[in-house]
């Protein structure tokens, strides 16, 4: 089990433009904190490398890369009214892609089954040309298409649990087969994509799923979908690498949403995830993204990383939300649940 970290993640802080901003370095203070407490739960800590300009590239525009790094060279500054970056945000940005990078060549390459990257800045917001809620460069995104491109990959099962939809993520791989999205995200906020009804397009149509749920929605809900959606779907599409774009920011104590998870929900979520990497027998990698409460933050890291790790079995969750669920009867559609 593969932990990935690098000190660039702490100097990454957007409140030097934006007093206030919600993501702080402190978040992955309080997780490494809450780790040590707890012998790092027995993982393997190793120091994420860059990212190199030709693994940007799988994913991202040369002329998105060179403003990000013009603009950080410069002192940095505002990007869009929520999105800021400093001198240091570049090199942060390297290294989440890296680790990212990394931990699916560790995976691919037979050395680890389970890896977790906590890094900063996320990415699952930043498109091609487009830098975007607090995301610069799309690490899970840049990570699956090395697999693909470079390490043996022949398809590579997404599945972001992130409250808000990753939109980046979804525009990289709307149009391939080989890249199934899986998305489960609050519905009406940021930002603001993520139908039900959006399923890809062309040749990649039935490879999004969306599984938006409404303001309020609990533990139920979320493993509900989880259990009978997710998994069947991923089972049926049969990945090389299973990839957890795992924001924390669906728990209920989290300032940007109103969803009202638990610790324990993610790893019950994590559960379900590592049983089905074991049943298809390949490795299973998590990429930070969200999480601004640094105490809920850090106990649910905490929690799933302990369920990645063998504690806990999978919970089976009341079918209701295929029975309520306008995403779930579109996506039989497409797959068979």
């Amino acid at each position: 089990m593969l932990y990935l970290s690098h000190p660039s993640s702490l100097e990454h802080d957007p409140r030097a433009h934006m007093p206030g901003h919600p993501d702080t370095p402190e978040r992955l203070v309080a997780i490494e904190r809450a780790l040590e407490l707890v012998d790092w739960l027995g993982w393997e800590r190793r120091e994420a490398p860059p990212a190199g300009e030709h693994e940007l590239e799988l994913i991202h525009s040369s002329r998105h890369i060179e403003a990000i790094r013009e603009l950080c060279l410069s002192g940095g500054g505002p990007i869009d009214p929520d999105t800021f970056v400093g001198e240091a945000s570049y090199r942060a940005a390297l290294h989440a892609a890296g680790g990212a990078c990394a931990m699916a060549r560790s995976l691919l390459g037979g050395s680890e089954q389970v890896g977790f990257c906590a890094l900063r800045p996320s990415g699952h917001h930043a498109e091609r040309d487009r830098a975007m809620g607090f995301c610069l460069f799309d690490n899970v995104a840049i990570a699956a298409e090395l697999a693909i491109r470079e390490l043996g990959a022949g398809r590579v099962f997404i599945f972001d649990w992130d409250v808000h939809h990753g939109n980046g993520t979804a525009e990289a791989f709307r149009r391939r087969r080989e890249v199934l999205f899986v998305s489960i995200h609050q519905t009406g906020i940021f930002p603001g994509t993520g139908a039900s009804t959006d399923f890809g397009s062309g040749e990649g149509e039935g490879y999004t799923v969306n599984l938006p749920v409404p303001a309020g929605s609990g533990e139920e809900l979320w493993l509900s979908l989880l259990e009978h959606v997710v998994v069947p779907v991923a089972y049926s599409f049969e990945p090389d690498l299973i990839l957890v774009s795992a924001g924390f920011d669906a728990h209920r104590a989290d300032p940007l949403a109103n969803c009202t998870l638990e610790a324990a929900s993610f790893a019950r979520m994590a559960c379900h995830v590592r049983n089905l990497a074991t049943q298809l027998g390949v490795p299973l990698g998590m990429v930070l993204e969200g999480g601004y409460e640094p105490l809920a933050l850090a106990e649910s890291v905490g929690a799933t990383m302990a369920a990645l790790g063998g504690e806990g079995e999978p919970e089976s969750a009341a079918p209701e939300a295929l029975l309520t669920s306008r995403a779930a009867a579109g996506v039989a559609r497409y797959w068979t649940l």
